[in-house]
């Protein structure tokens, strides 16, 4: 690996050969020798899980100069663990998930794989970025989002961010962004998660479905309304999900025993 430059660990929950993954590292390599270890199939919906029950293998895809791509039969979690602890000669300089066929604002990022590998990356000290875009379709259109990644990218690289804290970005669908917006995370919840499809002799099968519901839309400071108004929403994460405000009171509840 060439020392000299920054060394920048890619992973996603779509699957090593989705469009958004491919883009990712075509953004990202001006700044650095890029290693890519993602899941050789979809994830999506893993969040921080481990692959426990079995072993996990990699194996590599390509190799050119300044890229490396290997694939692995885990999560995007177990990815960075094993590129990490198996395969990188030194730690990271950054490690960034994406881009995710999907957005990950809101509730969303406790669910998100591709944002599990960034907290993996986060909880380790790395400097971690998730980036996602709101379109589903395997074929989305990513290049509008692209001078934002390198920008963004190469001001963590320069800036790094506190501990325990990582970056979740959201580009809303559209080719005429109108810049970024810091946000705080939409409050709301998933409603009609399940969707019938039953077998011939068996009603007890569901696919997985739901809508979001805001509990406030008109919130401009948070990634929602920062979506659907065009903007890019950069929401800062924390892996500490202690509820300081909490402490206190539930102290009282305690004492009051």
């Amino acid at each position: 690996m060439e020392n000299e430059k920054p060394l920048i660990l890619v992973s996603n929950d779509d699957g090593v050969m989705a469009k958004g993954i491919n883009e990712l590292v075509k953004f990202l390599r001006p700044l650095g020798e890029i290693v890519v270890m993602a899941p050789d199939s979809p994830r999506s919906g893993s969040g921080c899980a481990l692959t426990v029950t079995q072993p996990v293998h990699y194996q590599l895809v390509r190799k050119e100069v300044g890229l490396t791509v290997y694939k692995c039969t885990g999560t995007p979690t177990d990815c960075i663990k094993l590129a990490r602890n198996t395969v990188l000669d030194r730690t990271p300089d950054l490690v960034v998930g994406g881009i995710n066929h999907g957005d990950n604002s809101a509730t969303n990022v406790h669910y998100s794989g591709t944002m599990g590998g960034v907290i993996e990356g986060c909880v380790n000290g790395i400097p971690s970025i998730g980036f996602s875009l709101c379109n589903h379709e395997p074929d989305a259109e990513f290049e509008a989002a692209g001078p934002y990644i390198r920008s963004i990218a190469a001001m963590i690289l320069e800036k790094g961010l506190p501990p325990l804290t990582c970056l979740n970005v959201n580009f809303p669908n559209t080719t005429d962004i109108k810049g970024i917006k810091i946000c705080e995370q939409a409050k709301g919840r998933w409603t009609n998660e399940w969707a019938a499809c039953p077998r011939l002799t068996d009603p007890n099968y569901f696919w997985l479905a739901g809508e979001f519901t805001d509990h406030e839309p008109e919130n401009e400071k948070n990634d929602h309304w920062a979506l659907a108004n065009g903007y890019v929403a950069i929401t800062p994460t924390t892996v500490d999900v202690t509820a300081y405000d909490f402490i206190d009171e539930l102290n009282k509840w305690i004492m009051d025993k």
